[in-house]
């Protein structure tokens, strides 16, 4: 297996067609020793975008009453205008994937011709999935379906000729059936192809430039076909600082989330109390075990982590299917994935929407927020995809996670529906959005223990994605140095925490959210221009036979 914390640049295996340049890894980085402590980092890159994210923490702290509307303003501001373009950005990702699984070019092999896997498929997927979409899938398994079913259930309501609901698309006006299928539809929509395709569109360009064409695990190289050696200078420089910040509040949404949400199940279960305070110091102790692991490396870090907490994630979602209503899970599972499908030109539509509140509210943010998640995940997935052709890599990180979410969102969103619905149970869709979960659980067998496993899947989750996120982060600011001095990586693994303090503190839940916007519309238009650049680098690449 390749070393991948030991070398810049790893050497293809068979054919490849490099890039000739004479940019040598690091060339621009300063290498500092302050004290016993050394750094190697790329000066504009780390110093504009850490100097940014510094005087943004300091702000936000100092002036927490007025940033806290501010933040709200800004995200419906965005939502609002630029919803058509974030929908319309996402289906052009899934239609680049496609199309690359379909085209010739699907037999280009990432590392050369004669490249074989680092990892197994176990080990792979384990890293892809806990890497992706973890907290979310904790925060948003239950509540999102529920959400969905009830203001479907609710139907259309219109104020001045204007839909003040938040149903998807028509509604299903006391259609229970009608209701489950579109809520679940509208859910599967948010966490199946379309953040995948963002994710697997950037992992696949710079797993390609960096293995195959020799440049730097870094964003910059990605646009080498359409800049040339201008991306060694500023227009690189902005690329990758975009990169950095973009990831560091993506990042800082998810711990954010997963803040609250450890936060309420830990007064559920033990009557801890709630609100910024304990928030805060969850972000303190989490923050610190990732850096541990951070301190660690990738295989002895994330790997194990990824590997822990898809055990725990597995034994968890076993557990519902087999307590719950199995029957509805499993035939649901087959029934959601067609509705999915049917209800998929309409929900994607960017244009002409009547449901304003979902495609702006829901569907707008979440693309945002998926695409501020984009360099911190493709970079990490490019890194544990060596071997693997374009069409196994697409193929893999669109449907493998893809069906893992959808089973995931029908046992967990699926078993609460049915116990409002069949059971009368009303505690599960009155109780708060992070409790939800834990509502849940408690009325299934062993709900204590159940409920403690899902904090510490939360907690681990939070884990793997600050220390992927340092990795990538730090990659990103050594110009695409992998081998950098670990206290870099423990400096951003200790602001990805500051960041996500500094908005619970700022405005919570909004202010996160507007952040992941705001940091997402900028870097969508460089992820549309990568797609370009992508093409033209696999159509030079030699084709496996």
């Amino acid at each position: 297996m390749a070393d991948q914390d030991n070398h810049d640049v790893i050497a293809p295996e068979g054919k490849v067609n490099p890039i000739d340049t004479d940019y040598q890894v690091g060339q621009d980085n300063i290498a500092l020793k302050i004290g016993p402590f050394g750094l190697d980092i790329h000066n504009r890159v780390f110093m504009i975008s850490g100097l940014a994210i510094v005087a943004f923490v300091f702000l936000t702290l100092a002036f927490q009453n007025q940033v806290g509307p501010l933040f709200g303003d800004l995200r419906g501001w965005l939502t609002s205008n630029l919803d058509w373009f974030f929908l319309a950005s996402g289906n052009i990702f899934v239609l680049v994937c496609v199309f690359l699984i379909f085209s010739p070019l699907g037999r280009v092999r990432i590392g050369g011709t004669e490249a074989r896997p680092d990892f197994s498929y176990l080990g792979w997927f384990s890293m892809l999935f806990a890497a992706g979409m973890g907290i979310g899938l904790m925060f948003y398994g239950v509540s999102e379906p529920l959400s969905h079913f009830g203001s479907a259930l609710g139907g259309v309501s219109v104020e001045n000729g204007v839909r003040t609901d938040w149903a998807p698309l028509g509604a299903a006006a006391g259609d229970a059936e009608a209701a489950r299928r579109l809520g679940m539809s509208a859910t599967i929509y948010h966490w199946a192809l379309h953040p995948w395709a963002i994710y697997a569109v950037l992992a696949l360009g710079l797993a390609i430039f960096s293995f195959n064409k020799g440049l730097p695990l870094t964003m910059r190289s990605v646009f080498y076909p359409l800049l040339g050696e201008r991306v060694w200078g500023w227009p690189g420089h902005v690329i990758d600082i975009l990169a950095v910040v973009a990831t560091l509040f993506g990042l800082a949404t998810s711990l954010g989330l997963g803040a609250s949400q450890a936060s309420a199940g830990l007064n559920y279960l033990f009557g801890l109390p709630t609100g910024t305070t304990t928030e805060v110091v969850l972000v303190i102790g989490i923050t610190a075990i990732a850096t541990l692991s951070v301190l660690a490396g990738l295989d002895a870090g994330v790997k194990r982590l990824s590997e822990i907490n898809m055990v725990l994630a597995a034994a968890l979602l076993l557990f519902v299917i087999v307590v719950g209503p199995t029957l509805a899970i499993v035939t649901g599972f087959f029934a959601n994935l067609a509705a999915y499908l049917e209800n998929l030109p309409a929900l994607s539509n960017p244009i002409g929407r009547d449901d304003a509140n979902f495609s702006q509210g829901w569907t707008a943010f979440y693309w945002a927020w998926w695409i501020s998640w984009s360099p911190f995940v493709g970079m990490f997935i490019a890194r544990v995809s060596r071997g693997r052709t374009v069409r196994e890599f697409i193929i893999s990180v669109l449907l493998v996670p893809s069906a893992a979410c959808v089973l995931w969102m029908t046992a967990f969103g699926g078993t609460a529906i049915s116990q409002l619905v069949n059971d009368g149970y009303q505690a599960v869709a009155e109780a708060a959005l992070p409790l939800q979960l834990f509502i849940m659980l408690d009325a299934l067998p062993l709900s204590a223990i159940t409920s403690f496993i899902g904090i510490i899947l939360v907690v681990v989750f939070f884990i793997t994605s600050s220390d992927s996120g340092s990795l990538v982060i730090d990659t990103i600011s050594a110009g695409g140095k992998v081998n950098s001095p670990k206290p870099q990586r423990v400096f951003w693994c200790t602001f990805e925490g500051l960041v996500a303090i500094a908005l619970i503190l700022g405005g919570g839940l909004i202010a996160l959210q507007a952040m992941a916007v705001s940091t997402g519309f900028p870097f969508t238009i460089v992820l549309l221009i990568s797609c370009v650049a992508l093409i033209k680098g696999l159509l030079s690449e030699p084709r496996a036979v």
